[in-house]
């Protein structure tokens, strides 16, 4: 017995494997420089709909502070479900929607749902760094799959046919850090292979409606076994409200309920009723042209002085190798905030597969600052 670990050592070693967000270190030091350009966080600087906030302040008037049913407001869900159905004309019961804080909240529950110490969660790598995390905590080791440019930046359907034992397959398109939108095929197949092997394909599709000149399709298109996690966050500006979505297969649904009673009760009550009003296409409209507008911008500027070897479909991020110029890319980022005060993120906070030799950089800024910012990078590599 004294050979083995106690479940409170056991958590202990898992809590150090967890990595620290770097970009979240980057945006509090660029936060004390006055002048700072942001090109770090993936938080959209453009407000919600009106309606959203008038929503808001009214669900506090009218004192809505009770907790709502663990899986959300009817009323949200039932929304939600008609946004599927006008949006990808997918048809889908509220009951398969589940309201959570976040997509956060949203990956923990599935990965709570599906974790098995002898079985893995597939990921990209490069890829969101806390899907990770998660894994750690959940004493779930992932599996990470190299992806580049020789591979479009999608995870490879053969290479994935080379593993067993796995839970879940874990797909951001677009995607996070490089802002990529898979082929349909590329899903197609994927899904298939899922659904074949009996583990899960997991859809991270908070960048859906934030695709410039292709067609995003959601994975319940393809199959009713695909999980789909979405949130307010992003494409709908509300990064602080803290309300996202999953939609479930339905054996999933009521032990993932189960898991939201006892996790987190349930999501913000006011926050709920706003998103209510999230809903508007001709903001959104407003929203997407925006964010074109700073993609064609900033990536027509960066393409002379990097490499960017994946045009960014979506999202709002430019994947970017600086291997002319440094092969150190925390180093890189450091001294550019330090010397020209411009926050990018650096690409080891995405894995590891040659991480060292790109960075992130977000328009989540106005045109005008990004102007700027390209300024003070070409200065600091003319230095």
């Amino acid at each position: 017995m004294g050979g083995l670990t106690s479940p409170r050592e056991r958590m202990k070693k898992l809590i150090k494997k967890i990595s620290p967000f770097i970009v979240m270190d980057i945006l509090a030091k660029a936060r004390t420089m006055k002048d700072a350009i942001h090109m770090e966080v993936g938080e959209p600087d453009l407000e919600p709909s009106g309606k959203v906030r008038e929503a808001f302040i009214k669900a506090i008037r009218d004192n809505k502070f009770h907790y709502t049913p663990a899986k959300g407001l009817t009323e949200l869900r039932e929304k939600i479900a008609d946004y599927y159905l006008n949006t990808y004309n997918v048809s889908i019961s509220p009951d398969r929607v589940i309201v959570t804080p976040g997509t956060s909240g949203a990956f923990m529950v599935v990965f709570s749902l599906l974790a098995d110490i002898d079985k893995k969660l597939v990921l990209s790598d490069p890829s969101y760094p806390c899907y990770k995390n998660f894994a750690y905590f959940l004493d779930t080791e992932p599996e990470f799959i190299p992806i580049d440019k020789d591979t479009n930046y999608e995870i490879p359907a053969d290479r994935v046919k080379e593993l067993h034992n796995l839970a879940a397959l874990i797909v951001s398109s677009p995607s996070n850090p490089v802002g990529n939108l898979y082929n349909d095929n590329s899903i197609e197949e994927l899904i298939s292979l899922a659904d074949q092997k009996g583990f899960r394909y997991i859809s991270d599709e908070i960048y859906h409606g934030l695709v410039y000149d292709k067609k995003e399709h959601t994975a319940l298109e393809f199959s009713d076994r695909a999980i789909v996690i979405n949130s307010f966050s992003k494409y709908f500006c509300m990064p602080g409200f803290r309300v996202g979505w999953m939609i479930l297969p339905e054996d999933l649904v009521r032990q993932a309920e189960i898991i939201v009673q006892n996790i987190f009760i349930a999501a913000n009550t006011p926050a709920q009723h706003a998103t209510l009003e999230a809903f508007d296409m001709n903001h959104l409209e407003y929203v997407r042209n925006t964010f074109r507008e700073r993609r064609d911008f900033l990536y027509n500027e960066l393409k002379e002085i990097f490499t960017i070897d994946a045009a960014p479909d979506g999202a709002f991020y430019v994947w970017a190798d600086i291997s002319r110029y440094s092969s150190d890319s925390m180093e890189f980022c450091r001294r550019l905030l330090d010397e020209k005060a411009v926050a990018i993120t650096p690409g080891i906070d995405f894995g590891s597969n040659r991480t060292d030799q790109y960075v992130r950089l977000a328009y989540t800024q106005e045109t005008a600052k990004l102007k700027i910012g390209v300024e003070r990078i070409k200065e600091f590599l003319s230095q």
